[in-house]
């Protein structure tokens, strides 16, 4: 590949010439880390092929294998194809996040997921990469198109998946999509008093949620008043950070991941913090942040109002995903049920996260001038 010609105008040389190769390598390091910690997630008594964990770990695996390769065919999509295929995910995968009122599997008291033959799919992690990219299209519409009620229909868009995200309910996602339609309104230059409307608004949410909704009530209470039995799952993942120090145990000589429930998902970092220890804590979280700041910078020198506003809202969402896990697993905020980008398990987190960042990397190549008529 590397032998490609800047004359190539085939597809793979425009891609390979365009693309960010820096963020494209970041990513591969973090799928990287992701079958490392698949690995040290399994319990070492759980190596036969039949057992659940090796099941589990072998699915990973393959699911990191798929969101690979999805993520580097989004990167290859033309501006007009990541909107086209952002609005066909939107509509189906909304359609398919109200059919979890219906019909989903409750899990927890909450219905996100769907049922299929061997697996379970949680709808709403597809359809956040696809309303990312419609709600930068409408917005920036609105500004191409003189009289077009993008920034009304982006709202109407947003308040909509957000009430059906809450009667399912899933208040972290709700919040996750919050932030980003946020987000993309500032980069498209909210005024600063509705910047103070949306702080307030957002302040009296998570007050009202404290009182109304009786699980965030719980965990702000335990986050606050943790004791041993009731916060198991905070303080053990925390004793894992302890008995891994600087440099861990060793693979495979962790013990929190043989009794923490959710410790190949949720609290996936407290594994990788006990067996490698605080270095390499430390390289994913700059990782993850080279990522954002990165994209941020590209992003920067764009012209295109609608890359900036997708592109925005894309990382944006990467990188709060990733900091709400990690500090949580680290006590810093109150647990919530949010994966680890690349790293945590689960089939949907991996291949809705890779295509994600395949619309990012997509949208942040040098694209011709063509493409933004």
């Amino acid at each position: 590949m590397p032998t490609l010609s800047r004359a190539d105008t085939s597809v793979l040389g425009r891609w390979w010439w365009g693309v960010d190769r820096v963020t494209l390598i970041a990513l591969g390091v973090l799928v990287g880390i992701g079958y490392v910690l698949a690995l040290a997630a399994t319990p070492g008594l759980s190596m036969r092929i039949s057992d659940p964990d090796t099941l589990a770990m072998v699915k990973q695996i393959l699911f990191l294998a798929t969101g690979g390769v999805m993520m580097l065919v989004m990167s290859m999509l033309s501006l007009r194809q990541v909107k086209l295929t952002a609005l066909g995910m939107g509509i189906l995968f909304f359609l398919l996040t109200g059919f979890t009122l219906v019909h989903g599997t409750q899990v927890d008291g909450a219905h996100r997921w769907i049922s299929l033959p061997g697996f379970t799919i949680q709808p709403s992690e597809f359809l956040r990469p696809g309303f990312i990219i419609i709600i930068a299209w409408l917005i920036a519409e609105s500004r191409r198109t003189p009289g077009f009620p993008g920034r009304r229909a982006a709202l109407g868009v947003f308040f909509v998946t957000a009430l059906m995200l809450r009667m399912q309910p899933d208040i972290g996602m709700t919040f996750l999509f919050t932030v980003i339609v946020f987000a993309q309104f500032f980069l498209d230059g909210l005024d600063l008093k509705w910047v103070g409307v949306a702080f307030v608004a957002v302040a009296v949410a998570c007050v009202a949620a404290f009182f109304f909704i009786s699980h965030v009530h719980t965990r702000v209470e335990l986050f606050l008043h943790p004791t041993k039995s009731s916060a198991y799952q905070a303080l053990t993942a925390l004793s894992a950070f302890g008995n891994g120090g600087l440099l861990g145990l060793g693979p495979g000589n962790g013990e929190v991941k043989n009794y923490l429930p959710d410790a190949r998902a949720d609290f996936v970092f407290a594994v990788a913090g006990e067996e490698f220890g605080l270095l390499l804590c430390g390289f994913i979280i700059l990782v993850f942040a080279f990522i954002v700041i990165r994209a941020m910078m590209r992003l920067i020198s764009e012209q295109n109002l609608f890359v900036v506003l997708a592109g925005g809202g894309l990382v944006v969402g990467f990188g709060l995903q990733a900091f709400v896990n990690m500090a949580s697993s680290l006590s810093l905020i109150p647990t919530k049920g949010m994966t680890l980008p690349f790293i945590s398990y689960g089939g949907s987190s991996v291949l809705a996260i890779s295509i994600q960042m395949g619309f990012l990397l997509a949208l942040t190549r040098r694209h011709r001038a063509e493409e933004y008529r």
